[in-house]
């Protein structure tokens, strides 16, 4: 999904002051069955997480800078190891706070967007299942509650190890170029603030966007499960901005049964790694769609005619595999990349 940023920056702020200054619940103000309804969820929850994260990421990005302000000139080579790893570990003890402040937020609207899913398949597709959730959407909230937790962990402990890294080489290249205490402690402060806080508006856009496809597929799904169908349909969005991930896999055919077995494995595990080998998202590289799998590299397709730009066209693709192999690889669901707005309906 791409939002212009005068767009994104306008109904960002008119989002955040709805979704989390006023805690409107999502299901009241969106529409999951459409794509500015679903692009609506995206930006609202991702204005919800930013403003949680915001206080605890500002105190990183201080305690950062308040241990890196010092005479740089006067210090050992040992010494500036020290003062960086305190940094860091300073820096780390507000960022892994920040988890545990989004599982209100996140199963808040985990819970609203499978519920709005099961109206939306009663509704709209007509299948026979009940209104209230059932175990399984019991279970689809508090996975994907847990593993987005997990997931943001992750990329925070990410960005501390590469601020670590950035601020032991703009030490060292200040300290050989001659430059003063003020200049190297403002240009530690620029890289602090752009690893903790800079890129937090798409960072939010990106894990809103993955977390709420990934909880509207697992419903469906689920809906499906009870309603008895056995497949179900990849639906893209297919406009100017589609991926050509998206565009490839448009059309392609998944069971039920094995998706559903899909979610059992990605469920038991702990590690973000695991999840994302075990369910990868598509990429593309040099005309040629992939993954990363637990079993390495496998090519999906080569691009014939990407189609990219066009409404309502899918391209054209040389398939390398089918799709009940693309079962077996995880692929089955969307998300299958970063604010993938694709959904499913059912074959009935």
């Amino acid at each position: 999904m791409t939002i212009p940023g005068d767009i994104l920056d306008g109904r960002g702020a008119a989002d955040e002051l709805l979704a989390y200054v006023l805690g409107a619940p999502l299901a009241k103000v969106l529409d999951l069955s459409t794509p500015a309804g679903f692009d609506r969820a995206v930006t609202a929850l991702a204005a919800r997480l930013r403003a949680v994260a915001a206080g605890d990421e500002r105190r990183a990005v201080r305690e950062a800078i308040a241990v890196l302000d010092v005479d740089w000139p006067r210090t050992t080579a040992a010494e500036r190891r020290q003062l960086v790893a305190e940094a860091m570990r300073r820096a780390g003890h507000h960022i892994r706070a920040v988890p545990s402040r989004l599982d209100a937020p996140l199963g808040d609207a985990a819970m609203e967007v499978v519920s709005a899913t099961r109206t939306v398949s009663r509704r709209h597709h007509r299948l026979a299942i009940g209104i209230e959730m059932n175990a399984l959407d019991r279970r689809i909230v508090r996975h994907v509650t847990r593993s987005q937790a997990l997931f943001v962990t992750d990329a925070y402990g990410r960005r501390l190890e590469e601020l670590g890294v950035r601020a032991k080489e703009i030490v060292a290249a200040g300290l050989e170029a001659g430059h003063t205490r003020t200049e190297i402690a403002e240009a530690l402060a620029a890289a602090a603030e752009g690893a903790l806080t800079g890129r937090s508006r798409f960072y939010w856009e990106v894990v809103a966007g993955a977390f709420v496809g990934r909880a509207r597929s697992f419903a469906q799904v689920s809906s499906y499960a009870e309603a008895g169908v056995e497949r179900y349909r990849v639906q893209a969005v297919l406009d100017e901005a589609t991926t050509l991930v998206c565009r490839f896999l448009h059309g392609k055919v998944f069971t039920v049964r094995a998706s559903l077995a899909g979610f059992d494995r990605v469920e038991r595990l702990s590690d973000p790694d695991d999840v994302k080998r075990a369910s990868p998202w598509v990429r593309q590289k040099g005309g040629v769609l992939f993954v990363e799998h637990a079993t390495g590299r496998r090519e999906l397709a080569g691009v014939v005619r990407s189609g990219s730009g066009v409404r309502d066209d899918v391209g054209e693709f040389h398939s390398r595999i089918d799709d009940a192999a693309l079962e077996g690889l995880g692929i089955g669901p969307p998300p299958y990349h970063g604010l993938c707005r694709s959904t499913s309906v059912p074959i009935l």
